[in-house]
């Protein structure tokens, strides 16, 4: 992951757009009727990736985006050896073009979720949104992304699941809210404050139903 001082800051347009890219790579991929619910979050993410290309080459933006393979990365230039690893990576060359940051520049951690499951939405606050609010991803991104893979239930009720587990934790702050990049119902964010650092981090969270996402 990145590890410059310079803080990346992203517009809502292209926000919107690793949204839309994220949306339409699982919408070729719903047509792949191998890919089951019940597959783990690794094979489902190598073949989302793979779609989110293919997605790119008719998207407006697919010239300036790039989906890049999944890496190992390093929380920040004081770590020597990789201490994680990056589902998602994206780089733009608007941003490069800018700042001149050859690391990612947008990084999405995937996780499976399920409405009511208090196991994956543990797993999906503690493996995920807390490895950028503690700084292991995105330490200078003002951005970061979560896929949830909704395996039972649906959007909202699997919201529910996540936001119950942050108010038993204290976290109620930390609550999923409806998107304000993209008013629709798979699209929500969430703020968090970050360990030894004063500006915090917006997640925004696709969450991607096998159900919603097999119609045409």
């Amino acid at each position: 992951m990145a590890v410059g001082n310079r803080f990346i800051d992203l517009r809502a347009e292209v926000t919107a757009a690793i949204l839309q890219t994220i949306r339409a790579g699982w919408q070729i991929l719903s047509r792949e009727s191998e890919v089951q619910a019940d597959w783990l979050e690794v094979p489902i993410t190598e073949r989302l990736r793979d779609s989110m290309r293919e997605a790119l080459r008719d998207l407006p933006w697919g010239k300036s985006m790039v989906v890049l393979p999944g890496t190992e990365s390093r929380s920040n230039s004081s770590v020597t050896v990789p201490d994680g690893r990056l589902d998602i990576p994206v780089f733009l060359i608007e941003v490069f073009v800018g700042q001149k940051e050859h690391d990612p520049h947008a990084i999405i951690e995937c996780k499976r979720v399920g409405e009511g499951n208090a196991h994956l939405c543990r797993q999906y606050v503690v493996e995920g949104v807390d490895r950028f609010r503690s700084g292991r991803y995105a330490r200078n991104h003002r951005t970061g992304f979560m896929i949830g893979y909704v395996i039972s239930g649906g959007e909202a009720g699997v919201v529910s699941s996540i936001n119950r587990y942050l108010s038993d934790n204290a976290r109620a702050s930390e609550h999923l809210q409806p998107s304000k990049i993209l008013e629709e119902g798979w699209v929500w964010q969430s703020l968090h404050t970050r360990q030894g650092q004063s500006v915090p981090i917006q997640l925004h969270h696709a969450l991607l139903s096998f159900v919603v996402a097999s119609v045409p």
